[in-house]
C-alpha cells in the first residue's frame, strides 16, 4: 500500500489522491508510465514526481524515519509491508490507567519471530536498547497508553519509528471495542489459563506477585505474550481489508 500512496508527498492532499486512483492509478510505477492521462495540473504531477523519486530513494535505503515523519500518523499501516521485517508488536502492564501515578510492570515486545517480556525490578530498563532496534511498531491503543507510558519512564526513547496503532484502522473497518472483544470477532482464542483476564487482572496479578506468588507473574507473562501474538495475527488477517477499505473510499 506504501507504493499506492501520495498524501506524503508535499502539498498532495487525499482529494488528489482519490483523484489519482479514481483514474486506475495506484502504484508509484503506473503514475510515471501513465502521468498524461491523470487529471491533475501539469505543477502538480511535476511535484508528484519529484515526491516519488525521493520516495523510492528512501525505500530503497529503508529510511523509516522519512515515512513516520511524512505520513500521518494514522496512515503509518499503508508502510507495514515495506517494513514488517524489521517490526515489534508491544503491548504493557501498568499498575493503573495514569502515567503520572502509576508504573509499567511489564513490557512485552514480539518481533515476529520471538517474544520476550520485561519485568519491572529485574530487566525493564532493557527495553531502551531494545526499542532501537526497530523500524516499526505495532500496538493496540498504544498511542494513547502505552508510548506515553514507556515515553514517561523511559523519556530517552525517541519513537521514531513508524507506528500503527492498530485501534484506529480496525475502527474504520467495523471492528470497535478492546482488544480482546475484537479476537472473539474474528475468531482468535486465547489460552484455557488466560481467557476473560483483563487489565484490571492483570494489576491484581502483579499485586499478588509482589506478595511472593511467582505463578501469579507466570500467569501475567502469559497474558502479556498472548497480547503481542495476537497483534501479529489480527493485522495479517485484516490487512487487506485494511487497502480494500481505503480504495472503497476514494
Amino acid at each position: 500500500m506504501l507504493t499506492s500512496t501520495y498524501i506524503h508527498i508535499p502539498n498532495v492532499g487525499k482529494t488528489v489522491e482519490r483523484r489519482i486512483w479514481s483514474s486506475g492509478i495506484r502504484t508509484w510505477d503506473e503514475f510515471i508510465e501513465q502521468q498524461d492521462t491523470i487529471p491533475i495540473s501539469t505543477a502538480k504531477k511535476e511535484s508528484i514526481l519529484a515526491g516519488i523519486d525521493v520516495s523510492l530513494e528512501c525505500l530503497d535505503s529503508r529510511d523509516f524515519g522519512f515515512f513516520s515523519r511524512s505520513l500521518p500518523s494514522s496512515e503509518h499501516w499503508r508502510a507495514y509491508r515495506q517494513f514488517s521485517r524489521s517490526v515489534a508488536y508491544v503491548d504493557i502492564e501498568t499498575t493503573g490507567l495514569s502515567p503520572t501515578y502509576d508504573c509499567i510492570t511489564v513490557v512485552g515486545i514480539y518481533d515476529g519471530s520471538s517474544a520476550r517480556t520485561y519485568v519491572s525490578g529485574i530487566d525493564l530498563d532493557d527495553i531502551v536498547d531494545e526499542f532501537v532496534k526497530y523500524e516499526l511498531l505495532v500496538t493496540f491503543n498504544g498511542a494513547r497508553f502505552d508510548l506515553p507510558f514507556i515515553k514517561h519512564e523511559y523519556p530517552e526513547l525517541e519513537f521514531k519509528q513508524l507506528h500503527i496503532d492498530l485501534m484506529y484502522p480496525l475502527r474504520r473497518i467495523g471492528y470497535k471495542g478492546g482488544l480482546k472483544n475484537i479476537e472473539r470477532e474474528l475468531g482468535i482464542t486465547r489460552s484455557d489459563d488466560t481467557t476473560g483476564i483483563t487489565g484490571f487482572d492483570a494489576v491484581r496479578l502483579w499485586h499478588q506477585y509482589e506478595r511472593g506468588d511467582a505463578d501469579a507473574l507466570e500467569l501475567l507473562l502469559e497474558y502479556n505474550r498472548e497480547d503481542i501474538l495476537n497483534l501479529e495475527k489480527i493485522i495479517e488477517m485484516v490487512y487487506s481489508i485494511f487497502i480494500e477499505k481505503a480504495f472503497l473510499d476514494a
